[in-house]
């Protein structure tokens, strides 16, 4: 005869089967047809979906946006005006990475820990929309220095958070689609940046007095222009408002975890934990006293599946370099500054298609080795015609489907983390941002490959 037992924290009545190797099944569960389970999961799906996944996309392409504005920034007269000499341009673009590798694993760790993405997420991207809106007041290259790094250290918080908020709330055949939807943020922060680049750059270099690199980071950091006879240090303090708006949404809409989540009833709770332990065989979450930051990394790092994912992504992440200096990169194609500005968007526009396509069929196939594998091969024949080519048409040619073949790879690699590193929830929040943050090691020294000219 079956028994009944209580589960923490929601004292969900449950039935043990005859079959110890079975799982325990909610009650509630047993109670729906198998028409109303699929229908009750199709509508918690959809659900998560817009509550989750848009307000990611949105904080993600502001994320990318403070955090690579700087090539940008370096075609307007940044390094003119901060009077950057020899390596000191390099330096600051590579001691973001610095605090982004220090802060990743310790990040996910208290993130897993505390269990509230809802509020350390959004309240990590206040901190980083104010830092990075700081940039435009910088007067030298020790200024900026200090500003790259601490905007590395707070934005290192992001990714690999959502990263490990998208794998608590998805199965593995839906994981790696919605991981490719988050990263498309990075890609389309790349063509908006060209865009407001490009228009900022023509049209608001000295406005107010302010250069247009200055002009940069408040509007890139605010998404606000103010026609109004500001002063630049009042202009400075209210350039981050709308940011911080949308960091103040973000504390509503982002869900915690499946059963810590209050907008869900109890049996969309229920149902949201039931199918990731039937997907794995183990529950995500009990309380934050079960949650072992120090044994989860400890699991992540004897786990050898992840260090050979590791050097998966560190290719990627490698090659993928190229997007901070694309401005730069672009430049030698011979245009002028503002036609090169726009010339960058068409490229990451074809990469975020090629990302999605890439991710929707290994989700919709189940097949994995493939789809990683094959779009490097495409990649390094974009990099090799790069290089090789003589004229415009067949470097530009090249350049719109380098970024694609380099992050189609790159995001389903992403996703099989939380499909081979599952279990415990503590060991995958470890694994997610010991990975990514070693394989952005070669962020730090890829700049001294882009060299001034």
């Amino acid at each position: 005869m079956d028994t009944v037992k209580d589960s923490e924290p929601n004292h969900i009545e449950q039935y043990v089967l005859d079959n110890p190797k079975d799982q325990t099944v909610p009650a509630v569960v047993l109670e729906w047809l198998p028409e109303e389970r699929a229908r009750r999961e199709k509508d918690l799906v959809r659900k998560i979906d817009f509550r989750l996944l848009i307000i990611m996309l949105v904080m993600y392409i502001l994320n990318y946006l403070d955090r690579n504005n700087i090539a940008a920034a370096k075609l307007a007269g940044l390094q003119h005006d901060l009077k950057l000499t020899g390596d000191q341009y390099q330096v600051c673009v590579s001691i973001l990475f610095v605090g982004y590798l220090l802060m990743q694993v310790p990040s996910n760790m208290i993130l897993n820990k505390f269990g509230k993405p809802s509020i350390y997420l959004p309240g990590c991207m206040a901190v980083w929309g104010v830092i990075s809106c700081c940039t435009a007041a910088t007067k030298d290259f020790g200024g900026l220095l200090a500003v790259r790094f601490f905007l590395g250290f707070v934005e290192a918080a992001y990714f690999p958070g959502c990263l490990y908020l998208l794998s608590a709330w998805y199965t593995r055949k839906e994981l790696v689609k919605r991981t490719a939807l988050l990263y498309a943020g990075s890609l389309i922060s790349g063509a908006f940046s060209g865009l407001i680049s490009a228009g900022i750059t023509s049209g608001l270099n000295g406005a107010k007095g302010i250069a247009a690199w200055r002009w940069l980071f408040i509007i890139e950091g605010s998404l606000t222009v103010h026609y109004t006879a500001l002063s630049f240090e009042s202009e400075d303090t209210e350039a981050n408002l709308s940011q911080i708006f949308v960091a103040l949404i973000a504390f509503f809409l982002v869900p915690d975890l499946p059963r810590t989540t209050p907008w869900l009833s109890d049996d969309e709770k229920v149902l949201a934990a039931w199918r990731l332990e039937e997907d794995i065989g183990e529950d995500d979450w009990v309380d934050s006293e079960h949650q072992s930051m120090f044994h989860g990394a400890k699991l992540a790092i004897m786990d050898p599946k992840a260090w050979l994912l590791l050097g998966l992504i560190y290719g990627c992440t490698s090659a993928g370099a190229v997007t901070t200096f694309f401005p730069s990169v672009m430049a030698g194609l011979g245009k002028d500054n503002i036609d090169t500005l726009l010339l960058t968007t068409p490229p990451y526009l074809i990469g975020t298609i090629a990302v999605l396509i890439n991710a929707w069929h290994a989700d919709r196939t189940g097949e994995r080795y493939l789809h990683m594998v094959l779009p490097p091969i495409v990649a390094i024949v974009s990099f090799v015609l790069a290089m090789a080519a003589n004229n415009f048409a067949a470097r530009y040619v090249a350049m719109c489907i380098m970024l694609g073949g380099i992050y189609s790879s790159y995001v389903v690699a992403l996703g099989y983390i939380s499909n081979i590193l599952p279990r415990p929830a503590a060991k995958r929040a470890a694994a997610l941002a010991f990975i990514n943050c070693l394989s952005n090691v070669c962020q730090i020294y890829t700049p001294y490959l882009y060299p001034v000219t």
